[in-house]
């Protein structure tokens, strides 16, 4: 139950601060559980999720070796008096504002389990939630709770996925009892470093030539097997879209009711349109952010940002659009700025662009049935797919500025694989957005 990763958007963000284990730390081996070992199990939505990535991953090592980097564990509940509350949580000093909204998302009332990943400052969250009929007047026939964690890391969250479902079913069944808890946080604890406040600056980490070596190993977030091929399924062509507002860095927000584990998925898969592996272009690059579940506690800090990916289940969001460039709501995904209304039409080459991944989906699948390759899945082809995508397409912008005449053409866009007439705006936001130094020559349609 491994997360395939990407590393452009994602994991500059996902490392954070580095954390290192107590001067007197346990071993960091065995003890509460954590989510990466065992067979295949059935996950809330009839998902399906499995261990995966093996003998093909060398290189460094495996994050089953990393450190534990936990630094709060915490139990959020629903009172019907008071609302949600953190009613327990180590250490006892952290700053937990704000969690007990992030771990049991809005709505969540109406179903009876949900998984959640999400921000808090410079770490990450995964929490996970399970609702309960009881017979209590004083709980209105509902108890709900969440057992959550937190990490500099989201990377490593997916490895105490299983242990936090077993421990709120626990917290449901037995409320108050912690002892679980309070083993695995002495287990697992990491501590943050100074100027915990204030990110550290990192060097953008650009892509290497071989993916299953450096790529996987430290790009892990957990999700069900095929998680890729539900997202092309859901979107099918309008991942076109997204790709291209992703790669422009644009602020993408995805509504959906609960359960809203499924779509933090989709936040993943839509930052891993955006990968670019090509040397020299990191520098220029705007950041983009994976928040995963937003809600309105969050509203002021997403007024400061200015590129990321975040899924909600508040529709009052929808409302506020100075928060976003983008809203997808189900399959439809809109804008309201006019400049990029251009980009959500489905063009010739975006067609053309989404039957060759098909097709090369389909080759995968018949070349894993007839035994010809075990080795790759359906997560490297899409991740793959889009960044050489990516590189072709700056790779070309950069040969061109490079160039004396600095003139882009129809054949150029057509060599990148765009539309040279319905691509047009999206060109020039991506020169603008990316700062390069190039000339659109493909105003006139008999250029075409």
């Amino acid at each position: 139950m491994v997360e395939r990763g990407d590393e452009a958007p994602l994991l500059f963000w996902a490392e954070g601060p580095a954390v290192g284990a107590p001067p007197a730390a346990a071993d960091a081996g065995g003890g509460g559980g954590g989510g990466g070992g065992g067979g295949g199990r059935r996950l809330a939505g009839g998902w399906s999720a499995a261990p995966w990535g093996g003998a093909e991953a060398a290189g460094p090592p495996r994050a089953e070796e990393d450190p534990d980097q936990i630094v709060a564990v915490f139990v959020v509940t629903f009172d019907p008096r008071t609302g949600n509350m953190v009613e327990w949580c180590l250490p006892q000093d952290i700053d937990l504002e704000g969690v007990e909204f992030k771990s049991m998302a809005s709505g969540s009332h109406k179903i009876q389990s949900d998984f959640i990943y999400f921000r808090k400052g410079l770490c990450f969250g995964l929490a996970c939630f399970a609702n309960m009929p009881v017979e209590s007047e004083l709980e209105r026939g509902a108890r709900m709770k969440s057992v959550g964690i937190l990490s500099p890391s989201y990377t490593l969250l997916y490895r105490y996925m299983h242990f936090l479902e077993n421990q709120v079913r626990h917290q449901l069944e037995m409320p108050g009892h912690y002892s679980h808890l309070e083993a695995f946080y002495d287990d697992k604890k990491g501590v943050l470093p100074d100027g915990k406040g204030t990110a550290t600056s990192q060097q953008p980490v650009h892509w290497l030539p071989s993916i299953h070596r450096y790529m996987y190993p430290e790009m892990k977030i957990t999700h069900p097997a095929g998680c890729m091929s539900q997202f092309i399924k859901f979107f099918g062509e309008q991942i076109l879209v997204l790709w291209k507002f992703a790669l422009l860095r644009k602020r993408i927000l995805i509504f959906s009711p609960p359960p809203v584990g499924v779509v933090c998925y989709r936040v993943y898969c839509c930052c891993c349109l955006a990968n670019v592996s090509l040397p020299g272009l990191g520098g220029t690059v705007p950041e983009s952010k994976p928040f995963f579940y937003v809600n309105v506690a969050d509203i002021e800090m997403l007024e400061t940002e200015v590129s990321y990916v975040a899924c909600t289940t508040e529709k009052i969001f929808e409302e506020k659009r100075d928060l976003y460039d983008v809203y997808v709501d189900n399959q439809n995904v809109k804008t309201h700025h006019e400049h990029l209304q251009p980009l959500l039409k489905i063009n010739n080459a975006d067609k053309e662009k989404y039957r060759r991944l098909n097709d090369q989906r389909q080759m995968l699948m018949y070349s894993q049935e007839v035994g010809e390759d075990c080795s790759s899945c359906e997560e490297d082809l899409f991740i793959l797919f889009f960044m050489e995508q990516n590189n072709r397409i700056f790779q070309t912008l950069m040969e061109v500025s490079a160039s004396q005449d600095k003139t882009l053409t129809a054949d150029h866009a057509r060599g990148m694989g765009l539309d040279p007439q319905g691509d047009r705006s999206f060109l020039m936001d991506l020169l603008e957005v990316y700062g390069i130094d190039v000339m659109l020559v493909i105003d006139n349609p008999c250029c075409t």
